[in-house]
């Protein structure tokens, strides 16, 4: 009988990036559809290019959509509503996004709550209307599959998504299927791609006896991988030692 893991989805599993660009392009589109008349194919491709950099500062799904606005404003100058965006690269998203995303939405007059609906209606919408094509969007990193299919841990797993969406990708892209009350769950050990996340869930003391996983892959920059390096309570994992962890 092997261990017990709770695994993330995204960034662990699923490299759902391009699904979640995609969509918060989409989503720009309704939301602003004025400034996207001087938008070409190759400008939208460079900025669904650009959001696979800028990912690891998402914490929850609604801000794709800003960052899709803002490194438009960064591209066109004619469009730009936003003071921080003259001058501005992806490296500095990376490093102040924190400090970017009040002004930006402050700015635009936006609202967090309308735009986690509009974000939601509209990857909900292309899931009705086109499964398959929402599905290969998708990817499973590589090894995840396998290292799944042939677990002998007891997998439980961890996601922000509705579960049937997560358990369609894990059916149709990785031939896995998991029972839906394992979809959420808490385990003894703890996988995950966010060192943010890490750093909440090391000070819950209820959790001292789980090992604690930050991957080396996923949505995490190298700067936050040598953090937590330094943490004691967190582990770094490769992918390629991510098989065995699970047998």
């Amino acid at each position: 009988m092997g261990d017990l893991y709770a695994l993330d989805f995204d960034g662990v599993l699923c490299d759902s990036c391009g699904e979640s660009s995609l969509s918060a392009v989409k989503a720009a589109k309704v939301r602003w559809p004025g400034l996207f008349d001087e938008v070409e194919s190759s400008l939208e491709n460079w900025i669904v290019d650009q959001m696979y950099t800028v990912r690891p500062v998402v914490e929850t799904g609604y801000e794709n959509l800003l960052l899709v606005r803002l490194l438009l404003e960064m591209r066109l100058p004619s469009i730009r509503k936003s003071s921080v965006a003259e001058g501005l690269t992806v490296h500095g998203i990376l490093e102040n996004w924190s400090k970017l995303k009040p002004v930006i939405m402050e700015e635009w007059g936006e609202n967090r709550d309308a735009l986690i609906d509009l974000f939601g209606k509209v990857r909900d919408q292309w899931i009705d209307e086109d499964l398959a094509t929402w599905i290969g969007a998708n990817r499973f990193y590589p090894g995840v599959s396998d290292a799944l299919k042939f677990a002998s841990s007891r997998i439980y797993i961890v996601t922000t998504k509705q579960g049937r969406f997560a358990d369609a990708l894990l059916r149709e892209l990785a031939g896995v299927t998991i029972p839906p009350e394992r979809i959420y769950g808490l385990g003894t050990g703890f996988v995950e791609d966010r060192l943010a996340t890490l750093k909440n869930v090391i000070k819950e003391s209820e959790l001292d006896g789980w090992n604690i996983y930050l991957v080396d892959w996923g949505y995490n920059t190298q700067k936050e991988r040598e953090e937590a390096a330094a943490i004691k309570r967190i582990q770094l994992l490769q992918l390629s030692d991510f098989s065995t962890k699970l047998k």
